[in-house]
């Protein structure tokens, strides 16, 4: 047997100790980087916005001067986009996910749809923004209303629930599938009361997540030719509509510098609602994921 080279060893032990020192400032610095621009940003934004957020910013509609213009139009129209957008895209990416993991046979077909369905996940936005203008707003005849705008945006977070629905179902352990059909469970009362109760903390986590992307998009919207000034909440689905993320354009493309702070004060807005999702996120998380 070959004794041990102490020097050697020693030698290794210093070279992975100095690498790892190193690794570990380069990731910190990295980490303080983002974190130091997150932070002027946010810093800027405040500075910039603060006067004019108050209550009347958030009832007034908007108008052509600063100090009158309010976001209240583009908060109901986001609201009444999402009022669509959630239902739809959950309800199919959560059954699309669940066919493709629980009763899809394993072929050729299967795989060449989850390779789509991925890819989707990572196509720029303005395609289905291109994609909704020929569907829903020229074909279907539906016109520049809400349900042309919560559809479109189906679309383009309907891939990012598919894959993360289909991650939380295969993170269900094997175990408690099989002690279900032990007990006599049929397979659909397996998955209604077994899977799907363990798979909500990722289920509902990659929803939100994806619903605070579709918060935040402009450029689908714009394609199917959302208005960016209007001064009326929408009254039903057949209605004409903005958000907040096409309003805030609106504002930063006015010249007057007081229209720049209008729209600082719209993004504060944003941030917040992004914000208050992710948390709902967090809490969902951490209330199911004790359950299993």
């Amino acid at each position: 047997m070959e004794l041990i080279n102490k020097a050697r060893v020693k030698k290794r032990i210093g070279s992975r100790l100095l690498k790892n020192t190193f690794s570990k400032w380069l990731f910190m610095l990295a980490t303080s980087i983002g974190l130091v621009v997150l932070a002027i940003l946010i810093f800027r934004i405040t500075s910039q916005g603060i006067r004019y957020l108050d209550f009347d910013f958030l009832t007034n509609f908007a108008s052509r001067k600063p100090e009158e213009s309010g976001i209240k139009a583009a908060i109901f129209g986001t609201l009444w986009v999402m009022a669509i957008t959630g239902p739809v895209s959950i309800i199919l990416g959560v059954g699309c996910a669940i066919y493709l993991e629980l009763y899809a046979k394993r072929n050729r077909f299967t795989r060449f749809i989850q390779v789509n369905i991925s890819n989707l996940a990572g196509v720029p936005s303005i395609v289905f923004g291109l994609l909704g203008l020929t569907v829903f707003v020229r074909m279907l005849e539906m016109g520049r209303s809400v349900l042309a705008g919560g559809l479109t945006m189906s679309l383009l977070i309907l891939p990012v629930i598919v894959v993360a629905s289909q991650e939380a179902i295969r993170s269900v352990p094997k175990d408690l599938q099989e002690a279900s059909y032990g007990m006599g469970a049929t397979k659909w009362q397996t998955i209604r009361r077994v899977i799907l109760p363990a798979a909500i903390p990722g289920i509902l986590t990659g929803s939100i997540l994806a619903l605070s992307r579709a918060v935040g998009e402009t450029a689908p919207l714009i394609m199917i030719g959302a208005m960016t000034f209007i001064a009326f909440v929408p009254e039903n689905i057949w209605s004409g509509f903005t958000v907040m993320p096409i309003q805030i354009f609106n504002w930063t493309s006015r010249p007057q510098t007081e229209f720049h702070d209008v729209a600082a004060a719209g993004i504060i807005v944003l941030l917040f609602m992004l914000i208050l999702m992710n948390s709902i996120a967090i809490m969902i998380r951490n209330k199911f994921s004790k359950r299993y």
